[in-house]
């Protein structure tokens, strides 16, 4: 009995006190994301940091993007061979790209590359006291420093999003069409008539939201890193991990909120 109330306590006490890392990056990121739209402007850190996001991410988008296409459409087209219903692989593997797969590796992936080296920079500033050397210089360090960086993984994720989803659409219909030899016409046709922009609008709104996730989370952790080099590595992977956590868990959510919005609106 003692080992249950422990248990509940301990449990009750991490939920709180990951109740309060949610505010309290939450705020940090509105902060920073205000300041970046006063002036003086940071355009120049913007076009920078979006540079080290989105161009420095495309090789590995791709990659990743073109073999998950091949081998969900696989998988698909093995179970839709039981049935006699092979044509459905491609809006099958379109919806579960557009929707789901899409923004949600998208976030994974760049999180753990752009987000994981956002906190450690952060992280390696900060011990170094170059953060506070900002200040003194007159520089408003979430201004420069954390602003550009969220903007910019608000801005390139739904583009990588969209990236991701053609090129695994490509994979999809390499794999069907060259190796399981379905129609390419009848695949195509398939797509136009079960997918539509809403599909896809659903996912760049969740790659946009992730970005605001995993951006907020890794500057945070960076920014407020302690320790030497032990904490900047602690700060990196705690930024990382929570980042993945956050955004597969948002997504159930965002996906509730979307079809209650769907169907509240009659689309």
């Amino acid at each position: 009995m003692i080992f249950v109330t422990n248990f509940i306590q301990q449990l009750r006490t991490a939920i709180e006190d990951y109740m309060i890392f949610l505010g309290k990056f939450s705020i940090f990121g509105y902060e920073s994301v205000r300041l970046f739209f006063k002036k003086p402007y940071r355009m120049d850190q913007l076009v920078k940091h979006l540079e080290f996001v989105a161009n420095k991410s495309i090789f590995i988008i791709c990659l990743t993007a073109f073999f998950t296409g091949m081998v969900l459409s696989f998988q698909i087209y093995l179970g839709y061979k039981t049935i006699n219903s092979e044509n459905l692989v491609g809006p099958t593997v379109g919806l579960g790209i557009f929707r789901e797969l899409g923004p949600v590796l998208t976030g994974l992936i760049v999180s753990a590359r752009a987000g994981g080296a956002m906190a450690a920079r952060l992280g390696t500033m900060r011990v170094t006291e170059q953060i506070d050397a900002f200040a003194v210089m007159g520089i408003n360090p979430k201004q420069f420093l954390i602003g550009p960086r969220i903007i910019a993984a608000l801005i390139a994720m739904p583009l990588l999003n969209g990236v991701f989803c053609f090129v695994a659409m490509l994979g999809a219909y390499f794999i069907s069409v060259y190796l399981l030899n379905l129609d390419s016409a009848v695949f195509i046709d398939k797509l136009k008539v079960w997918l539509n922009p809403q599909h896809l609008n659903e996912g760049l709104f969740k790659a946009f939201v992730f970005g605001g996730l995993f951006g907020t989370i890794c500057t945070y952790r960076g920014y407020h890193t302690k320790g030497g080099a032990k904490g900047v590595g602690e700060a990196t992977n705690s930024g990382v991990v929570n980042s993945m956590v956050l955004i597969i868990v948002s997504d159930f959510f965002l996906t509730k909120m979307i079809r209650l919005f769907l169907v509240w609106t009659g689309l």
